[in-house]
């Protein structure tokens, strides 16, 4: 597709997500929101109503868009993004990206198939603080990673575990910034798997423990690089970064009270706060205006998926007490 200054763009589902995809879209000056669908009719209408555009099936969207974003229940990712692929629509696939990996490879083939750029709505790939992260890690010694992605329970039902819901935007930016494969993974979990913990080993040895809960009441959002120069502190919703670096352990007296502590060097690097989900639309409408790679890829989301996968499995196998001993 040769680029021009603006994309026909459209949403596929407008609910508690996909209305803000279209928020986005109409605020964008690279993209044109020419409609909206959805099952629920009438809310489609009201969405398209707000955002000044047109509430249509999706055939008729397909008929007007170049892209669109697909944030549709996930059993209905596979059958959307190949509907839209077959009509010559490149869609952003909201996460995760299908149900398992023999849908992932039917997709993988649709899209080349179709020579059309796919996209995976892995958002915090764009949150401003990954983005500076992204430019620190390539040169440190990673030992480990740690990611806490917690709450109470949302309002909304949600069938997806903790982890298909949750971790698996921490496992994507794992994968992103480790480049070796996991050797190993151990994981645990309760309430049907709402709160899990996973501890995953990399071939060259930097480990990664993940928690993610629906069950906690505070909301946590954080992640932590170790390595041997610094540590790497992330804040998703402050969109802070702060590196610890010359930990500097000492003894001091005060009033004859000996105190221990550690003294430390804080860089706070500057972070251009934005939002992430129009950083991650526009990054999508370049990458169709411009026929390149997208940022995430299905193979990409397909790697969060299948280790995602494997934690929600063995979380729920775990073996008891008496069946140990």
């Amino acid at each position: 597709m040769s680029k021009r200054t603006s994309l026909d763009v459209g949403v596929i589902g407008v609910g508690s997500m996909g209305r803000h995809h279209a928020r986005v879209y109409s605020e964008l000056s690279n993209a044109n929101l020419v409609g909206v669908s959805d099952v629920d009719t009438e809310h489609a209408r009201t969405v398209a109503s707000k955002h000044e555009t047109v509430a249509l099936d999706m055939d008729d969207l397909l008929d007007r868009a170049d892209a669109v974003s697909v944030v549709v229940p996930t059993q209905y990712h596979l059958s959307t993004a190949k509907a839209c692929l077959s009509a010559g629509v490149a869609p952003l696939v909201e996460k995760p990206v299908v149900e398992d990996r023999s849908e992932g490879d039917e997709l993988l083939s649709a899209r080349e198939a179709a020579g059309t750029p796919v996209q995976v709505g892995h958002i915090e790939r764009f949150n401003p603080a990954i983005r500076a992260l992204m430019d620190i890690v390539p040169g440190l010694d990673v030992l480990s990673i740690t990611a806490e992605r917690l709450g109470p329970p949302p309002e909304r039902t949600i069938d997806d575990s903790a982890v298909l819901d949750l971790m698996i935007h921490d496992l994507d930016i794992v994968l992103s910034l480790v480049d070796s494969d996991p050797v190993d993974v151990h994981s645990a979990g309760v309430r049907d798997n709402r709160h899990a913990t996973a501890t995953i080993e990399f071939d060259c040895g930097t480990i990664a423990n993940l928690t993610a809960s629906r069950l906690t009441q505070r909301k946590v959002r954080r992640l932590v690089v170790t390595a041997e120069e610094c540590v790497v502190e992330v804040d998703y919703m402050d969109q802070s970064v702060e590196i610890h670096r010359q930990s500097v352990p000492e003894y001091i007296e005060n009033n004859g009270d000996i105190k221990y502590r550690h003294e430390s060097i804080v860089e706070r690097p500057t972070v251009n706060r934005g939002e992430p989900l129009k950083n991650e639309l526009e990054s999508f409408v370049d990458a169709v205006a411009t026929d390149s790679t997208p940022v995430v890829t299905v193979e990409d989301g397909l790697a969060a998926l299948e280790l995602a996968r494997t934690i929600d499995d063995t979380a729920t196998e775990q073996p008891t007490l008496d069946a140990v001993q």
